[in-house]
């Protein structure tokens, strides 16, 4: 006999289980022990030059991942622009930007905090990232459908209802937050990471504690609590926004009460917990591996020296020459070099060398802090889908300026 669907949730012990039994937990650990050692040994990929400005990159499919999760995702190139404060005169396009500009400030600021494992799980990381999102958009963008003021980090102070489910009472929230942080806010060790962050991503989910914005926030944190697995260079987003439908569909099922005796003790559904731990560490394993095909070293170079071929075809009589291949691959596997020493590894003369470089530079391939630093790789927008296939397609498509 099912468990009976309560009316109203207004004690902590009406989302237990926070976490699957042991036994459960045994094959959820050989599930996710491969995908940390995967991400462990991807933290080593690149130098580290490189490697933070993939991580820009990847900030920026949080960002447009994240929102388009919400159906409220913007293009990548509207993004780029304003990031540089360049904003569509479209209003709502203008608002998107503003969102995704928000959600990537946000992201910074939580790494910024470095946060010890245990405080990352805490529901007041989970308020700071509400917070740091939603006090970055203007007073318009926090206003819900409804005409409802969203005051960033405040705990929600409405009863509502999310489709089928109606989340906690309103005084319930405090007693229901101090409960996950019991269980959640402590060091899980590797062997345990991915379980728990999944368990705390959907019961948090589940409280629903902000009035708006707990899927973004909630995914900020998530970002949080991954970010010393991950090191940025991989987007759990990406692998939930890919299968949206599903995303939504195992969270919903996780609300289920228990059916039967066979199901847990606890009010929620084990079993539907266990295929949501199940789902969520496949989504990681898929972004993982993703990555680590795609920054193998002598195809990542292939692919290098591909894009310099492709551009020199396109502009005959131009500044894409075939000899920057050798300095770019250099620069993408070994570090930034100086201008000097690029020219040297090129073969050719100065004055075209520099020309070699201004365009480089023009078009984001290389970067620099003045004129007389070091040149660094680059990863513009528009060389993604040689450079990266695949990894960020949306980047490649045409805009809808509507």
């Amino acid at each position: 006999m099912n468990a009976k669907t309560l009316q109203q949730y207004d004690h902590p012990a009406h989302f237990e289980p926070l976490l699957p039994s042991e036994a459960h937990l045994t094959g959820l650990v050989s599930r996710s022990r491969p995908v940390v050692e995967a991400s462990l040994r991807l933290q080593g990929a690149l130098t580290p030059a490189t490697r933070a400005e993939l991580r820009e990159l990847v900030r920026a499919m949080n960002s447009y991942y994240s929102n388009r999760i919400e159906g409220q995702s913007t293009h990548p190139l509207h993004i780029e622009s304003a990031l540089r404060k360049d904003f569509s005169a479209t209003p709502g396009i203008a608002k998107r930007q503003r969102i995704a500009v928000a959600h990537i400030a946000a992201e910074k600021e939580l790494e910024g905090l470095k946060l010890p494992e245990a405080e990352a799980f805490k529901s007041e990381t989970l308020r700071k990232a509400h917070e740091s999102l939603y006090r970055r958009l203007q007073p318009d963008d926090r206003i819900t459908d409804e005409g409802q003021v969203v005051i960033p980090g405040q705990w929600r102070q409405v009863r509502v209802a999310v489709y089928r489910h109606e989340p906690p009472a309103v005084a319930s929230i405090a007693q229901f937050l101090h409960r996950a942080d019991e269980v959640y806010g402590r060091p899980w060790g590797l062997d345990m990471l991915l379980n728990a962050a999944a368990c705390a991503h959907h019961r948090l989910i589940w409280v629903h504690p902000f009035l708006d914005g707990n899927g973004r926030a909630c995914r900020l944190q998530l970002h949080t609590i991954l970010h010393g697995l991950s090191d940025g260079l991989w987007s759990v987003n990406r692998g939930l926004a890919r299968q949206r439908d599903d995303y939504y569909k195992r969270l919903a099922e996780a609300d289920m009460a228990r059916q039967g005796a066979l199901d847990g003790r606890g009010n929620l559904s084990q079993r539907t917990l266990v295929n949501w731990c199940e789902f969520f560490i496949d989504v990681c394993r898929d972004q993982v591996n993703f990555m680590t095909k795609l920054l193998e070293p002598e195809t990542l170079k292939n692919r290098l020296a591909a894009l310099i071929r492709v551009r020199a075809a396109e502009r005959p009589g131009g500044d894409y020459r075939e000899e920057a291949i050798l300095p770019l691959v250099h620069i993408l596997g070994i570090g930034p070099v100086s201008r000097a020493d690029f020219t040297q590894m090129t073969g050719l003369g100065v004055s075209t060398a520099r020309k070699v470089i201004a365009q480089l530079l023009k078009d984001g391939l290389l970067k620099s802090e003045s004129h007389r630093s070091e040149v660094r790789i680059g990863l513009p927008l528009d060389a993604l889908n040689i450079l990266f296939p695949n990894l960020y397609p949306e980047a490649a498509a045409a805009t809808n300026d509507e």
